[in-house]
């Protein structure tokens, strides 16, 4: 399972970092990264990153977040900063895994985590 942390209320220009991190008998993890979901818009790509470290960015994001994973934790990080109110939202995490025993790879998510922007 994934869980997520690190929302919470920010002034506008200010900074946050979300974490999520995974448990449970993994083998290995593949890509992590972020989606979030903004008042009327549809669920959107924030954030990936590769097991490798290569890394995107949506554009609306990009020069104000950053991605980071550490393997060796199972942890992957939002980096914020630069906040807009219009990165108000819900950020999920998510992560390809495969777990011990399994063949395949799932896709597992992260419970949520909520950023409040104020003007």
């Amino acid at each position: 399972q994934l869980q997520a942390s690190g929302g919470g209320l920010v002034q506008a220009g200010g900074s946050l970092t979300l974490s999520c991190t995974a448990s449970g008998s993994i083998l290995s993890m593949n890509a992590m990264g972020w989606y979030r979901q903004t008042p009327g818009h549809q669920r959107e790509a924030v954030a990936i990153i590769g097991s490798g470290g290569g890394a995107s960015l949506a554009d609306s994001v990009k020069g104000r977040f950053a991605i980071s994973r550490n393997n060796a934790n199972r942890t992957v990080r939002l980096h914020m900063r630069n906040l807009k109110t219009e990165d108000l939202g819900v950020y999920y995490c998510y992560a390809r895994i495969r777990e011990t025993g399994m063949s395949g790879v799932d896709t597992y998510w992260g419970q949520g985590t909520l950023v409040t922007v104020s003007s």
